[in-house]
């Protein structure tokens, strides 16, 4: 096991910077959408510390956040509907990974501690993994129609 583990670290810096410059690729093909009442991922220029992410990171990393308009509910047809991503709470696999962190993740918290960390009913995590970034923005954008 552990022979593995060191094999799949020669090629980790490869796969994340393929899977960060993806998850730029998904926030900007997310962003303005009419059914997103936010999107959050550090280097996109809608981020609000955007200016600080890029002076301190070469990337944004491969986690894009956004809320869906319409809740607990919106979320959970958009997620259902998504054919690529696994639904899971484990991210920083090679495959896409989507999850609902109010309802999974942070479940737990007091709802004043969510509102501090910007959880709602309404918001969406992605890991982003190694698919075609053009396979998963239609993923999503198909499934953001059925939300």
């Amino acid at each position: 096991t552990a022979w593995t583990h060191l094999k799949s670290l020669e090629t980790l810096e490869l796969r994340v910077r393929a899977q960060a410059a993806a998850a730029l690729q998904v926030a900007e093909a997310l962003h303005g959408h009419a059914k997103l009442t936010s999107l959050r991922y550090p280097t996109h220029p809608a981020h609000p510390q955007y200016a600080l992410a890029i002076s301190q990171a070469e990337s944004g990393g491969t986690v894009v956040a956004f809320d869906v308009a319409g809740g607990r509910d919106a979320c959970f047809r958009f997620i259902n509907a998504l054919e690529i991503f696994t639904i899971s709470n484990n991210f920083a696999d090679a495959k896409s990974i989507v999850t609902h962190p109010a309802t999974t993740t942070h479940q737990r918290l007091p709802q004043e501690q969510k509102d501090i960390l910007g959880i709602s009913m309404g918001t969406i995590r992605l890991s982003v993994g190694l698919e075609d970034p053009a396979d998963l923005i239609a993923d999503l954008m198909s499934a953001l129609d059925k939300a």
